[in-house]
C-alpha cells in the first residue's frame, strides 16, 4: 500500500475545501452581513489513525475509500446554533460538491454529551492521474460545542473511553453547559451581531486611515 499516493487527493481536497468554505466567509463580510461561517479548518486522518480504525471496524483495504468516510475531515464553526442550518444548507446549494449522508447530532446528540452536525460529502478533485472523487466529513458546531468536544477527545485518548466516573459526571455536567451557553447566546443574537456590525465597521475605518490591508482569513474580536 503505497500511503502517500492513497492520501493524496484526500489532501487535496481538504485544502480546496478550506479555501471555499472560507471564501464563503469573506463574501458575507464584504456584504457587511453576518457570516454563519465563523472559523474553518481540516486535516487528513494520520495513516496510523487510518489503521488503527480499519483494525476497530473490520475495514478492508478494498473497502476503506467507501467505508471510512472521515480521511478527508473538515470543521465549521459558527457562533449561534441556527448558523449550523444556514452552513448546512449552504453546502446542499453547492454544484460542486454532492451530499451522501448526514448525521444529526445536535438534536440528537451521543449519550456522552456530544452534539456536532456532520455532512459527508463526494467531492471531486483532478490529479496528474485523472479525476477521482473522495469522500468527506465537514463538521458543523458551535464555538461552545468545539470546546467540549476537543477536550472531550484528548480526555478520550488518554482514557481510551473508560472514563473514570467523576471524569464522566464532570463531562455530563459541562455539556449541559455548553448547550444552555448555545441557548442563552441565541436569545441576545440581535444585540450580539449588531454590537459585532458596529466593531467591524470601526475596524474597517480605522485600517483604512492607516492603510492596513484586512484579508486575513480568521480575525481576533
Amino acid at each position: 500500500m503505497n500511503w502517500e499516493e492513497f492520501l493524496d487527493p484526500y489532501i487535496q481536497a481538504v485544502s480546496e475545501l478550506k479555501v471555499k468554505l472560507r471564501s464563503i466567509r469573506k463574501q458575507y463580510h464584504k456584504q457587511k452581513r453576518h457570516s454563519p461561517i465563523e472559523l474553518v479548518t481540516g486535516r487528513v486522518k494520520p495513516i496510523e489513525s487510518i489503521q488503527e480504525k480499519m483494525e476497530l471496524r473490520g475495514i478492508s483495504l478494498d473497502n476503506l475509500e467507501q467505508d471510512m468516510q472521515d480521511i478527508a475531515g473538515l470543521r465549521i464553526m459558527v457562533q449561534f446554533v441556527d448558523d449550523v442550518d444556514d452552513v448546512r444548507d449552504l453546502i446542499h446549494k453547492r454544484k460542486d460538491m454532492r451530499v451522501v449522508q448526514e448525521r444529526d447530532y445536535i438534536n440528537h446528540k451521543k449519550a456522552s454529551g456530544y452534539r456536532s452536525y456532520h455532512v459527508i460529502v463526494a467531492y471531486p478533485v483532478e490529479t496528474i492521474h485523472g479525476g477521482k472523487t473522495v469522500l468527506a466529513e465537514i463538521q458543523i458546531r458551535t464555538l461552545a460545542m468545539n470546546f467540549w468536544a476537543t477536550i472531550e477527545h484528548s480526555l478520550n485518548y488518554k482514557y481510551k473511553g473508560e472514563f473514570p466516573q467523576a471524569i464522566k459526571e464532570r463531562l455530563e455536567l459541562t455539556a449541559r453547559i455548553a448547550n444552555q451557553l448555545d441557548e442563552e447566546m441565541s436569545k441576545i443574537r440581535d444585540d450580539i451581531q449588531e454590537a459585532q456590525a458596529l466593531y467591524d465597521l470601526s475596524k474597517r475605518t480605522l485600517s483604512s486611515s492607516i492603510g492596513n490591508s484586512d484579508d486575513t482569513d480568521e480575525e481576533y474580536r
